[in-house]
């Protein structure tokens, strides 16, 4: 309303410079992210452990004060509630999908990963190291922080675009182990480099489709309760199936 009360060039000129800042928010955003990253995966066992957290409690602050609003970040409470719906119908569907796969004699191999072996170490996996050193982190930082400054960039097409594909890259270094550690994905991509890779490439491509499906849960619900749920099953219920797989199995 200010801006359409304007001059012609002012309002221009203004709209330009908030724009502006919006690119240079998401750089900063995404430089942060890539710092992050490298730091989690490539240095000290605490920081694998701490700097996702804390990285994510900073980029909130910092958009805060940049002028970021609470429903921007998928963080205002007048979207608890159908947030929380979105909820429970994400996990419902998870479990059952996930039953489904560890029912079935030709999925359940992939639920066989060596660090889901024991049930107890799972349920600690699953409740505590998952949700708060992974899961809601990533959503803070993704769905949060770099939805509300990709969408002052450049809209929903750029959330759903440049989001995804940069919640898939976030996943390569976590992926790289990822065929030695799982019986399944080791027997239909083999355990070499190129095995390797193909693990690699596969991950960023199902994590960058499950970004766009967390972004579309996020903006249909006006909450990063939804997409933390959904994010916290995948992981989390996948994490519990494959301890109970690893048990039958070895019984």
């Amino acid at each position: 309303m200010l801006l359409a009360n304007m001059p012609g060039g002012v309002a221009a000129g203004l709209g330009q410079l908030r724009r502006t800042h919006a690119w240079l928010d998401v750089l900063v955003v995404v430089a942060v992210l890539v710092a992050t990253n490298m730091v989690a995966h490539f240095t000290t066992v605490w920081a694998s452990i701490a700097t996702v957290p804390i990285a994510a409690l900073v980029l909130v602050a910092m958009m805060r004060h940049r002028g970021m609003h609470w429903s921007e970040l998928g963080l205002s409470p007048r979207h608890w509630k159908r947030g929380t719906l979105y909820s429970l119908g994400a996990v419902g569907l998870v479990v059952a999908v996930v039953a489904i796969g560890i029912a079935l004699p030709f999925t359940r191999q992939f639920f066989l990963s060596e660090r889901y072996a024991t049930i107890s170490g799972a349920l600690v996996a699953s409740m505590i190291v998952i949700p708060l050193q992974t899961v809601i982190p990533e959503e803070l930082a993704f769905r949060g922080v770099l939805h509300g400054a990709l969408e002052r960039a450049w809209g929903a097409r750029g959330v759903f675009a440049a989001g995804s594909l940069l919640f898939g890259l976030w996943h390569i270094a976590s992926s790289l182990g990822l065929t030695s550690g799982n019986a399944g994905l080791t027997a239909v991509l083999g355990g070499g480099v190129w095995g390797q890779v193909a693990g690699i490439a596969g991950a960023v491509v199902a994590t960058a489709a499950a970004g766009f499906v967390f972004t579309w849960l996020r903006r249909r619900s006006g909450s990063i309760l939804a997409p933390i749920a959904l994010h916290w099953s995948l992981n989390g219920v996948g994490a519990l199936a494959a301890a109970l797989v690893w048990h039958v199995s070895v019984a």
